[in-house]
């Protein structure tokens, strides 16, 4: 039981009857730089029941009235614990698919894990833990909006590396053996999603089991290629890592008061995620290229050059890629040239994070040059027929190397990788209580 990082939460769910299409709204952090999506969604949600008068669209956290707002986000989640829009179903967990869009949907589970098990500053060995850095900045206008809250509604997606698909899959066989909780479209071009409840039994025994043995070390090590010496990880954040690292600050406050026999059950120790396999067939990992402005292109592969060399790797520029599979290669365009940037012998486990950690050391030398991420190779290449500009193009990443990355790497750096369009992110759906 030491490696159990999970609890069957009693979840609250609307009554019967709830118009459950308005009730679902996106996570909060999306399309933060287009109000009128979200005042298109005030529109559609009206005077409906609805997790947007739950949440603070992250659009309107630096408004001069998010006081307010926040206060009256506190009224409303305790109007609906009151007045019965809110039930607290029996404990359990629910099974999603989430159709949007694709060829396929994705699938998970939805339970609550332990913030004990939890930890996101550089260098934790916590069994879960982030995939990208975490910006510290970014907890404590948050922790205000979960501070005084009665519930959370957290949009946290869970990865697990399952390639043998044996927790998830096997139970969609099932699914005429659950009840069916939901099955509603979502609005704004979110895709339809159902779920079904499976109560705390045998079922939910086999779940836990099956994410129990992901922390296996010989099985791990194994899987990874490591020793003892590598920290387990069998939960990697995805998506909602700073809702996550808010609930850990909230807990971390609330646990100061408590004594050990009240944390070991409170509700705000435990947060409500989505477990997904990362091989589920819907996620699509995508690249996230560079490029960078304002440079000199000599100047920038010399210097690059130069950093990997004293980093122990043998670095070098190539007209085209060479057959070294196990060197990172990067194909290059800038306005007078191409060619690729080649890293033999790598420190780094992934691509990525050769990349990045050479441009942070070029970037931190040279401030006026500035970097962006970008979706595509064709805008790769429209960009960088500016002179002063200079792209370079990321390898596919396998879904294996993100959990590799941190296993070795720590924390992976900033923009590795895409996971879904900013509409096929988590609606709001179902809740949890994290006062007693």
């Amino acid at each position: 039981m030491a490696n159990r990082c999970t609890r069957i939460p009693s979840i609250l769910f609307p009554k019967e009857g709830t118009d459950l299409s308005k009730w679902a709204v996106i996570a909060c952090d999306q399309y933060t730089s287009q109000p009128d999506y979200w005042e298109e969604t005030d529109r559609t949600v009206g005077d409906a029941p609805s997790t947007l008068r739950l949440t603070l669209p992250e659009v309107y956290l630096e408004d001069a009235d998010v006081a307010d707002r926040t206060a009256t986000i506190h009224r409303t989640m305790q109007d609906y614990m009151q007045n019965g829009t809110l039930r607290t179903l029996p404990a359990g967990v629910v099974l999603t698919e989430r159709w949007s869009g694709g060829n396929c949907p994705r699938r998970g589970v939805v339970l609550a894990v332990d913030l004990e098990a939890y930890e996101y500053t550089a260098g934790s060995a916590s069994l879960i833990r982030p995939t990208e850095k975490t910006v510290v900045e970014r907890i404590p206008p948050r922790l205000k909006v979960r501070q005084g809250a009665c519930i959370e509604l957290p949009h946290i997606m869970i990865l697990i590396d399952d390639p043998d698909r044996r927790i998830i899959e096997p139970l969609f066989d099932k699914t005429a053996s659950f009840s069916k909780l939901y099955d509603t479209d979502l609005m704004q071009n979110g895709g339809h999603i159902t779920g079904w409840f499976i109560p705390q039994g045998a079922e939910t025994d086999a779940i836990e089991a099956g994410l129990e043995a992901l922390c296996d070390r010989g099985a791990f090590n194994r899987k990874y290629g490591c020793t003892d010496a590598q920290a387990l990880l069998p939960y990697a954040v995805g998506d909602g890592n700073h809702s996550m690292a808010t609930a850990k600050a909230y807990w971390e406050e609330v646990k100061q008061g408590l004594t050990a026999e009240e944390q070991a059950d409170h509700p705000a120790r435990y947060v409500l995620v989505e477990v997904v396999n990362i091989h589920d067939e819907s996620l699509i990992i995508e690249p996230i290229h560079r490029i960078l402005f304002g440079v000199q292109t000599e100047n920038l592969l010399t210097e690059l050059t130069a950093f990997y060399q004293s980093q122990g790797c043998r670095a070098y520029v190539a007209e085209q890629v060479p057959a070294d599979d196990s060197a990172h290669c990067y194909p290059f365009r800038s306005a007078d040239r191409t060619g690729v940037l080649v890293v033999e012998n790598p420190k780094w486990s992934i691509p990525v994070a050769t990349m990045q950690t050479g441009l942070d050391a070029y970037l931190e030398s040279h401030p006026s040059v500035k970097i962006d991420y970008i979706h595509g190779e064709d805008v790769i290449r429209d960009l960088t027929a500016k002179p002063g500009n200079l792209g370079f193009i990321l390898p596919d990443i396998a879904k294996n190397d993100l959990f590799r990355g941190v296993v070795f790497d720590g924390v992976l750096p900033r923009k590795t990788f895409s996971m879904g369009e900013a509409h096929e992110k988590r609606y709001y759906m179902e809740a949890k209580a994290i006062v007693k």
